[in-house]
């Protein structure tokens, strides 16, 4: 089952593989040295990035791996969110 994020700006679909790898672009940092910060091996993380397989968990790893948040949440139609 592959994950679908939604960008706001620009209504771009991009899976989590991805977004991922944009944001080691943005973060200057090649997939071998994300894969390292997670303490896996590089070809460990391809697996991964291929099979679309994260749990969030390791999203929250990758995301302090970059020194980023990882957001996650549902909004309701009454603007709830949860």
């Amino acid at each position: 089952m592959k994950c679908f994020i939604i960008l706001m700006k620009g209504y771009e679909i991009m899976t989590i593989s991805e977004q991922i790898k944009v944001l080691c672009a943005r973060s200057n940092i090649s997939m071998a040295e994300l894969a390292r910060r997670m303490g896996k091996s590089p070809q460990a993380l391809n697996a991964k990035l291929k099979r679309e397989s994260f749990t969030i968990e390791e999203l929250d790893i990758i995301a302090d791996a970059v020194n980023a948040k990882f957001l996650r949440s549902f909004e309701l139609s009454t603007g709830d969110k949860i």
